[in-house]
C-alpha cells in the first residue's frame, strides 16, 4: 500500500503520460499541456485507472493524434551525463509538487496544468543538476518563490 489516494494515483499516471509524450515528441511539458488542453488532460486523469492497464505507447499515440502534437526540437535527455530518470520517477516529483501546491481533489487538473506549464519544470529537465531529486519541501518553496533558493 502506497498511502496514496486514488486521486493522487490518477494524477501520477497523468503526469507520467505527459512526461512520456514530451520525451517522445521532443516538446516541453508546457507545449504538451497546451496542445492537449484541459479537456484531454481531464479525460486522462478521469480515466487513468483504465489507461494505466493499457500500453503507454498506445495511449500516448492516441493523444498525440487527438491533440495533433508534432515533433519539436526540445531534448532534455541527450546531454545528460548521468542516469536519466524514468518518466514514472519524474511523474512522482510532479505529483508531489502539484499536491503540495493544491491537494484539493477538485482542483488537481487545474493545478497540474499550472504546475506543468511553470518555470520549474525546465529546471527538473536538467538531469545534470540535482533539482529533480531535491527534498519536496525545498522544491515547493522554490516554486512558491518563483526562483531557485
Amino acid at each position: 500500500m502506497t498511502g496514496e489516494t486514488k486521486e493522487e494515483n490518477d494524477l501520477f499516471y497523468t503526469c507520467g503520460l505527459i512526461e512520456y509524450i514530451s520525451r517522445l515528441t521532443k516538446n516541453k511539458k508546457k507545449t504538451v499541456v497546451e496542445k492537449l488542453g484541459k479537456d484531454n488532460i481531464k479525460k486522462i486523469y478521469e480515466l487513468a485507472e483504465v489507461y494505466h492497464c493499457e500500453n503507454i505507447e498506445k495511449v500516448a499515440d492516441e493523444f498525440i493524434d487527438i491533440a495533433q502534437i508534432t515533433n519539436g526540437g526540445y531534448d532534455c535527455t541527450s546531454n545528460c551525463k548521468y542516469r536519466i530518470p524514468t518518466y514514472w520517477e519524474i511523474a512522482k516529483v510532479y505529483k508531489r509538487l502539484i499536491v503540495m501546491v493544491n491537494g484539493n481533489s477538485e482542483m488537481l487538473v487545474d493545478t497540474a496544468i499550472d504546475v506543468l506549464s511553470s518555470w520549474i519544470i525546465e529546471k527538473f529537465d536538467n538531469y545534470n543538476s540535482s533539482m529533480y531529486y531535491e527534498n519536496p519541501s525545498y522544491i515547493y518553496a522554490c516554486y512558491e518563490e518563483g526562483k531557485i533558493l
